[in-house]
Order: C-alpha cells, then sequence, then structure tokens
C-alpha cells in the first residue's frame, strides 16, 4: 500500500510498526508545512493521523477506506518538529471500524487527537 501512496511518500511520511489494527506514521514538518501563524497547517497535522489511520485499517485482507474522521488540536507544532501517529484500532463491526490516533511531538507533547471511522470495500486488498 505504501508503494501506491504517492502523497505520504512525497511529504517524507515513514510508516513502522504496522500490525492488526495498529500502525505508527511519522513526518518530520518542513518550512512549506507552516501557516500564517508560524505553525504547521492543521491539514497537514490531520494528513499524518489519516495516513497512520489508513495503514491500521488496512491490515486485514480487505480494502479499507475512511468513513468519517474528525481531530482534535491540542497544541501547535512548528517546522522542524518530528511528529508521531500512533493508530489504534477500538473496535470492528460488520464492515466498520474505530479507530482512534494520538499525534505527538519527538518530546512526548500530544499535538492531536485524531478518531477515524472505517468502512471495509467489498473486494479484496490488491
Amino acid at each position: 500500500m505504501y508503494a501506491a501512496d504517492r502523497s505520504s511518500r512525497h511529504l517524507g511520511i515513514e510508516i513502522s510498526d504496522v500490525a492488526a489494527g495498529r500502525a505508527r506514521a511519522r513526518m518530520t514538518v518542513a518550512d512549506t508545512m507552516v501557516n500564517g501563524h508560524g505553525i504547521a497547517h492543521g491539514g497537514y497535522v490531520f494528513l499524518l493521523a489519516d495516513t497512520a489511520f489508513a495503514f491500521a485499517c488496512n491490515t486485514y485482507e480487505i480494502a479499507t477506506v475512511a468513513a468519517a474522521a474528525d481531530v482534535v488540536f491540542v497544541a501547535p507544532a512548528r517546522a522542524g518538529d518530528v511528529l508521531v501517529a500512533e493508530a489504534v484500532e477500538r473496535v470492528r463491526f460488520g464492515r466498520a471500524g474505530v479507530y482512534d490516533v494520538t499525534v505527538r511531538r519527538a518530546d512526548g507533547e500530544v499535538v492531536a487527537e485524531f478518531r477515524g471511522n472505517s468502512r471495509a470495500l467489498r473486494t479484496e486488498t490488491p
């Protein structure tokens, strides 16, 4: 899946620690990811969390996509900060699932909390 994920690769997102219902994604905030307030644009923080979510919910043998997601921004990140998003499955039922993702800076401070709802497609993962 990572090989086909041009967006994540382009942004330098690294994927690690993938296991059933879990995944970790890492990204360094680039100068081009900072908004007019001098902090990381929330869209990039969301994208990192969404990437970890995607890899966690695709650890089963069926292609799975986001059905919904929301985020709470807790603290700012700045250019040069290394962010790590850890996704954990909370529950799967039928073709749906609920996943929580915590995004932290390298110092351990929480930057954002993300919750994603997944939906398994009716086809197997390629």
